[in-house]
């Protein structure tokens, strides 16, 4: 259950830098008063990705949290207005960062083809590397998977639009692109976004939980290979 209600503040503790509100619930905004230093505000984002990503949505508490901030749980409301608000703005920020990231090594690779095989293995390989290097931000995504039903649904589309939509919309932008240029046969470029995410990222992603249980890197570039090539079996332009 989403935590509603702030304590009231200890008077030792030099967090507690606001007036207890009695009416502050799940709708209400974060306290716009004296919200403390910023390195604060970036100190609880870094412990919810943590701790949310280690117990999950449903079993995390604010203390808990606030524990790993080295903050008080009245800092942490000073902030954000509960537990929701808080866990919806870190999946926020990782699936924007994740997703520009992805466009960018999009760019990368498929700006200027040499060999479109080549390219899309490259490009695959890069984008499975992003397991390792967000790690945090993919353990968030276990949550959301396992705990779905536990979680609003306008928190659920607001991660689907930063994060999984918007890369989405990045591949069949080059779907398209591909088949102006002759490279690829498409009739429909965002089917075939979807196929090429399937074949190359997800064939890694799923298995290993999102990077929880790793893959022998051998195996994950002919993983990536093999789904390039299935992929160019449906999609390659005729010789």
């Amino acid at each position: 259950m989403t935590e509603q209600t702030a304590p009231a503040a200890r008077p030792a503790d030099p967090d507690a830098t606001a007036a207890a509100d009695p009416a502050h619930g799940a709708d209400a905004a974060p306290a716009t008063g004296r919200r403390g230093m910023p390195e604060k505000r970036v100190a609880i984002a870094r412990a919810a990705r943590t701790v949310f990503g280690r117990e999950g949505f449903t079993r995390t508490s604010v203390d808990a949290i606030a524990a790993e901030a080295g903050v008080s749980k009245r800092t942490i409301y000073n902030h954000f207005a509960d537990k929701e608000q808080l866990f919806r703005s870190v999946i926020l920020e990782g699936a924007s960062t994740v997703a520009a990231t992805q466009a960018k090594i999009a760019d990368r690779h498929l700006r200027k083809i040499v060999d479109l095989r080549t390219d899309l293995v490259d490009f695959g390989l890069e984008r499975v590397d992003s397991l390792t290097t967000f790690a945090e931000h993919w353990a968030l995504v276990r949550t959301i998977e396992a705990e779905a039903l536990h979680i609003r649904p306008a928190v659920l589309e607001a991660w689907q639009e930063a994060g999984p939509r918007e890369t989405h919309r990045v591949l069949t932008h080059w779907m398209a692109e591909f088949a102006e240029r002759g490279l690829l046969v498409v009739p429909d470029p965002a089917e075939a976004a979807r196929m090429l995410n399937l074949l190359t990222f997800l064939a890694v992603a799923q298995p290993t939980f999102y990077g929880a249980l790793p893959m022998p890197g051998e195996r994950i570039a002919e993983v990536v290979e093999h789904g390039v090539a299935a992929f160019l079996a449906v999609y390659g332009a005729p010789a």
